[in-house]
């Protein structure tokens, strides 16, 4: 996978985390990032700017890193260290808002976030930017199938909630002591119709300006504090 960006690389060299290639832009300049890059004897390569422009795929800042595909965890793993609060996620599309939403998870101490192998983004550069040095720190699970993996969760005593606008009650008149699965849905169409139907309890935020909705990590914010609020 490549990661791209001075203060992602920072993170990466100082934590000494496997490194497979380093690509610098000719000039490179950071003298911090240049003496990690020296202490740990990283294989290094020197690019024109033009060529650096053609592996990435956003800002790099003239250092590119190539490093091992993210490592996700199995169901079975998260539950055996019987996890209290799971965040589930729906398909969502934005690295941006993937990356937020593990910041926040980590930041108010969630135990996992789970979310689809398919139409789903997965972990990328874009989300270990976003995602701020807390990947390292936060248990993520791909599964096949969202509905039966809800199921799952059930079997193993969760209470599911979702968010929605329709068919909903506050948010905040939820009892969110148990163990919690709460589902995030898609940025443009919500939880999915079967998600839905599986859950046991459907939350809304309310609104009122003007603006219908919000952000998939806005809106993630808002509920896992909820959820930490009731739990304390």
């Amino acid at each position: 996978m490549l990661v791209y960006g001075r203060n992602v690389a920072k993170e990466i060299l100082g934590k000494n985390k496997k490194v497979e290639k380093i690509v610098l832009q000719e000039g490179f300049d950071d003298k911090e990032i240049n003496s990690l890059i020296e202490k740990g004897n990283f294989r290094v390569e020197i690019k024109q700017k033009r060529d650096i422009d053609r592996l990435a795929e956003g800002v790099h800042q003239g250092i590119i890193l190539y490093i091992p595909d993210y490592k996700y965890k199995t169901l079975n793993e998260v539950l055996e260290t019987e996890p209290q609060f799971l965040v589930l996620l729906d398909h969502l599309e934005d690295p941006h808002n993937l990356g937020a939403i593990i910041r926040t998870s980590e930041a108010a101490g969630v135990d996992a976030i789970v979310m689809p192998k398919d139409r789903q983004v997965m972990i990328n550069s874009t989300v270990m930017k976003t995602s701020v040095g807390t990947l390292d720190n936060m248990d993520i699970v791909a599964v096949t199938n969202l509905v039966q993996t809800i199921e799952e969760l059930k079997k193993n005593g969760y209470w599911v909630v979702g968010t929605a606008l329709e068919n909903s009650v506050d948010y905040r008149d939820i009892d969110y002591s148990g163990k919690i699965a709460l589902v995030i849905g898609n940025e443009g169409s919500g939880i999915s119709r079967l998600v839905a139907k599986s859950c046991d309890f459907i939350a809304k935020i309310p609104m009122y300006g003007t603006t219908n909705s919000l952000n998939a990590s806005v809106a993630a914010g808002i509920m896992i504090y909820e959820v930490v609020r009731n739990r304390k």
